[in-house]
């Protein structure tokens, strides 16, 4: 699927020229190139006043401000990733806050990512809700049939966030944890949305074919009728609701990354990385794999090219891991099998 040749001077992404600096493909008009083959991203950033980093005092300061007023002083989305699972175990260990870990399953998590989850709580001795629904898999189905160049993951972002809300209000959490890494959020700063700001450059030609495929593919299906058709809409249904809840990562705050924060939940959690997942040394569900497909069929990247890009930028991981860690070889028996859950095959996409 793609062509790399990782520290050389001449570097393709789906046949298109991959930025000197980060990770990211030339997509005109949203990404373009100077001369010396920076994309305009880059161009921007290297612009931009330097935004000072978040002091892990900033995040105690906010917890400390709802500690103990509720049953749960935060809900933690804990998908079994490396990300959330180290931010539920700071929450616990680091912190002292009692968490409600909550993990959802749209009908795609691995059963290696929730065994993550189950040990990490039964060694914390934290609460645990486990939700899983069929909900979107229609929407899913409609999607990938359609032909539509919406992203999976931007749907399946507003729908869990909702979801998200919904569970913390249910239990009274006053603040729900996500595992946000650096490069998913915008300015590392206290953020109400979610890891990703859709009107960034990167994201625009995504974010408005999604809005698009909402807008447009729902209306024949009842089920999808209050379904939000952003992100913004979803926030305001939730503020209308009387949601107050405030959405933080400890990630954003922490002066060290994964591969400190790894070794504390493997020693701690026994935490194990997933058999299969993309990119690599990630877990994500496996329907993740059709969307990245169907992005790099689309765009000729993906969110992880730009969350990465965003890592690259900031010093805190290097371009030539990044396009390691962004090499694709999804096998044909994969594809199928993910693919048939939806009643699907490789002809729909």
């Amino acid at each position: 699927m793609t062509e790399q040749n990782v520290g050389g001077s001449s570097i393709t992404l789906a046949g298109r020229r991959i930025c000197a600096t980060c990770v990211l493909p030339e997509n005109p008009p949203h990404i373009s190139f100077d001369r010396n083959g920076v994309c305009s991203v880059c161009q921007e950033y290297n612009k931009q006043e330097r935004t000072p980093l978040l002091l892990e005092s900033d995040f105690i300061r906010i917890l400390d401000k709802h500690r103990g007023k509720q049953k749960y002083d935060c809900l933690v989305m804990c998908s079994g990733g490396k990300d959330s699972t180290a931010a539920l175990y700071f929450m616990k260990v680091r912190y002292k806050l009692n968490p409600l870990a909550f993990t959802f399953d749209h009908g795609f998590e691995q059963n290696d990512a929730v065994a993550n989850v189950r040990r990490a709580v039964d060694k914390l001795g934290i609460d645990f809700m486990f939700f899983k629904t069929n909900f979107m898999k229609d929407m899913f189905k409609r999607l990938i049939r359609s032909k539509s160049k919406a992203v999976i993951c931007h749907p399946c972002s507003i729908w869990y966030m909702k979801l998200g809300y919904d569970m913390a209000a249910r239990v009274g959490a006053p603040i729900i944890i996500a595992g946000w890494t650096k490069g998913q959020s915008v300015k590392q700063e206290v953020m109400s949305a979610c890891g990703c700001n859709v009107h960034q450059p990167e994201y625009r030609a995504m974010a408005t074919e999604t809005q698009r495929f909402l807008d447009e593919q729902l209306s024949d299906m009842p089920q999808y009728k209050d379904f939000p058709r952003s992100m913004e809409q979803m926030l305001k249904q939730v503020k209308r609701g009387g949601n107050k809840a405030t959405v933080l990562s400890p990630h954003w705050f922490l002066p060290y990354g994964p591969e400190e924060y790894v070794k504390i939940i493997q020693e701690n959690l026994d935490w194990q990385y997933p058999e299969k997942s993309y990119p690599r040394k990630s877990t994500n569900c496996s329907l993740n794999f059709v969307s990245v497909h169907n992005s790099m069929r689309d765009y000729g990247y993906t969110h992880y090219h730009v969350e990465m890009s965003k890592l690259v930028r900031e010093g805190v991981m290097s371009r030539d891991e990044a396009l390691r860690n962004l090499e694709m070889n999804f096998s044909d028996e994969l594809m199928t099998g993910i693919l048939g859950e939806l009643g699907l095959n490789q002809k729909d996409i």
